[in-house]
């Protein structure tokens, strides 16, 4: 797939007191994208579309260039300490997207351009850490590959990370867009892990985003690259045949691996899971999905913010959790897998 490109890109007046604010309105404006002026991202209303699934398409392919104003770190866990909030949105179409709730009626992508301040504020984490490591999460709240290879602001973090004693930058993307990344001086403290699954949930629940060939051609480059390289396997959903499906993943992954020996590798497992205003939202953007989202077949769990989550029920999530470690027992048995949730 060709590289993401916006249609219609949005600029907050202070972010052209930052040089990459001013870069990236020269660089728009080159190639002749339409640009408009907004006080604040908030302030992004009436986008073009007759329906909801319209508005949301066009959404998704308008660019905010602005200042990020909260300065305060979400946590990350378990992934992470901290979330290091470089972007925030998504141009995937990805059915079960946890961003469905998180960005609500707001899902066009942000972009912030005042870094140093951003950076400064990690510093001060890992100082209150010191002499533990911080991990910091670049993809809490976006898929920061699949518009770094227009802001490069993800480049620059993995450089000033890659100077950082105390420190390690982690993020997860489904694009192979990764070129302009390899020649970065990672130092080894930046895990670039990319995010896998079986065939049928890649063909039905993950429109606008790389292949699966594509995503592990770019993750045989990073890793050639010397980068610490991870996998996450989300979500993991009990489609028919899933054994079978899942099987044929990691058999693949391994195939495509092979020969380059990796010793330094890791799994993250997280099981699909909804709430229900997030199947409001999907259930109208996506009227024609194959998702589940039958409350009567899961089990609730309390989340953060008093929202609750639907999960699978104990026996099922422990059923996916002992079959896919065993996959990954037998296929990468050096790997680490860091948890199941």
């Amino acid at each position: 797939m060709e590289p993401f490109l916006p249609q219609l890109v949005y600029i907050e007046p202070r972010a052209m007191e930052y040089e990459l604010g001013r870069n990236l309105r020269k660089k728009f404006e080159d190639m002749g994208i339409e640009i408009r002026e907004t006080t604040s991202h908030n302030q992004v209303r009436n986008l073009p579309g007759n329906n909801e699934f319209q508005k949301y398409r066009n959404a998704k392919s308008t660019l905010v260039v602005g200042v990020r104003k909260t300065l305060k770190f979400d946590t990350s866990k378990p992934s992470a300490e901290y979330a290091i909030p470089l972007a925030t949105g998504c141009m995937g179409h990805c059915h079960y997207c946890y961003l469905q709730t998180t960005l609500g009626s707001k899902p066009y992508i942000r972009t912030y351009v005042n870094l140093e301040e951003i950076f400064d504020q990690a510093e001060k984490y890992m100082q209150e850490r010191m002499p533990d490591i911080t991990r910091f999460e670049a993809a809490c709240t976006s898929d920061i590959v699949g518009i770094d290879h227009l802001t490069h602001s993800l480049k620059q973090a993995i450089e000033y990370f890659g100077e950082k004693e105390y420190a390690q930058l982690r993020f997860v993307t489904k694009f192979h867009h990764v070129d302009h990344l390899l020649d970065a001086k990672h130092n080894g403290r930046t895990r670039f892990r990319f995010s896998v699954n079986s065939r049928f949930v890649i063909d039905n629940f993950e429109p606008g985003t790389s292949s699966f060939d594509e995503r592990i051609e770019a993750a045989r480059k990073v890793a050639l690259a010397d980068y610490p390289l991870g996998f996450i396997v989300a979500p993991i959903y009990r489609h028919d045949n899933w054994e079978d499906g899942y099987y044929e993943l990691f058999e693949r992954l391994e195939k495509a691996l092979r020969d380059l020996k990796i010793e330094d590798i890791t799994f993250e497992l997280i099981q699909h899971r909804y709430t229900k205003p997030a199947k409001r939202v999907i259930e109208k953007r996506y009227p024609k999905t194959k998702l589940e989202m039958n409350e009567d077949k899961r089990k609730y769990k309390w989340g953060r913010y008093g929202i609750g989550k639907y999960v699978y029920p104990t026996d099922q999530a422990k059923e996916l959790e002992e079959t896919l470690k065993g996959y990954i027992h037998k296929f990468f048995p050096q790997a680490e897998i860091q948890y199941f949730t």
